[in-house]
């Protein structure tokens, strides 16, 4: 049973970072507001001797409105689903076969991610046995079906020889 005070600390360290985090979180939207705010007031104030002062206010609303609108058109929009290269190979509307061709297109498509999961992984769950046991085995699996790809591949692009090939005599 964890001892009273090493929870405490543990609580207050945790409160600590949460809070910290949240104090991060307000400066950096506090920096990002003024720094439109900024910056819609030089681009008035560049624009004032060209367009007049309420021209130049009107062109700048209406570029932050442009701009917001923009941006919820963006947020709102339904996701397209991307097609993968599996699905070229299969045929069309297939999906991939297995759970395995499912992860391997998605550490294709999303590489930088995958490595740092894995990553995470191995670091947080470094000391467990049983869980270093299950990923060789699983890794064991992945490899034998690889070389059986492979040696399917290997089958199918391989042609017979027939008789057109030697020289007639």
């Amino acid at each position: 049973m964890p001892d009273s005070a090493w929870l405490q600390g543990v609580l207050r360290k945790a409160v600590a970072a949460i809070i910290g985090f949240m104090l991060a979180l307000v400066l950096l939207v506090a920096l990002l507001i003024t720094g439109f705010y900024l910056l819609v007031n030089a681009a008035t104030l560049a624009l004032a001797p060209t367009l007049g002062e309420a021209g130049a206010l009107a062109a700048t609303g209406l570029a932050c409105l442009l701009l917001l609108a923009l941006f919820f058109y963006r947020m709102t929009r339904p996701v397209t689903a991307k097609k993968s290269s599996s699905e070229g190979k299969e045929g069309k509307g297939k999906s991939p076969s297995s759970p395995i061709d499912v992860i391997r297109d998605l550490v294709r498509n999303n590489p930088l991610e995958a490595v740092a999961a894995a990553f995470t992984l191995g670091v947080v769950e470094q000391g467990d046995p049983r869980l270093k046991s299950l990923l060789m085995q699983g890794g064991m699996v992945l490899m034998r079906e690889a070389e059986a790809e492979q040696a399917r591949g290997k089958e199918k692009t391989e042609v017979p020889a027939d008789d057109t090939d030697q020289p007639v005599t």
